[in-house]
C-alpha cells in the first residue's frame, strides 16, 4: 500500500496501521484500543544493560 504524500507527516499506529492527526490522538487510540497489547509487553519496556555491555565515557 502506498500512502499519498499528504499523509506522510501524520503519526500512524504500528499495530493497526491507522493514521491520526496528531500524536495525542495516537496515544489515546493506543491506550484505548490496544490496552491489552501494551499491558502484556510492559516487561519489555524496562530494559537493562546486558551482561558484558561496555559503557564508553
Amino acid at each position: 500500500m502506498v500512502l499519498p504524500l499528504v499523509d506522510e507527516n501524520k503519526p500512524k499506529c504500528y499495530l493497526c496501521h491507522k493514521g491520526f492527526e496528531n500524536i495525542e490522538k495516537l496515544r489515546e487510540h493506543q491506550n484505548l484500543a490496544h490496552k491489552d497489547y501494551f499491558k502484556e509487553n510492559e516487561k519489555q519496556n524496562k530494559r537493562e544493560p546486558a551482561p558484558g555491555d561496555v559503557t564508553v565515557f
